[in-house]
């Protein structure tokens, strides 16, 4: 006897999830960018917090993976079903 189970089938393809774990990875790239730039002493000032990494590279980073992320959502598998 030979029953037939309906086979279970992944919301995206494995291209949407390898592209999600890009992003992913990338904004955790942007956000270790972000990181630091702390002064020990608090009366003394530390001018790293201005630094082109922390102002201009980390925040297009963590953009640039929100947009990836959009990215492979939206991305269309192309699956053909039967009716």
């Amino acid at each position: 006897m030979k029953t037939n189970k309906p086979k279970k089938e992944l919301i995206f393809s494995a291209v949407n999830y390898k592209l999600m774990l890009i992003g992913l990875i990338v904004i955790i790239l942007g956000f270790i960018f972000m990181a630091g730039g702390g002064s020990e002493d608090p009366d003394v000032f530390n001018p790293a917090i201005f630094n082109f990494q922390r102002i201009r590279l980390a925040p297009a980073l963590v953009l640039a993976g929100f947009g990836i992320q959009i990215a492979a959502i939206l991305r269309s598998a192309k699956h053909k079903t039967k009716p």
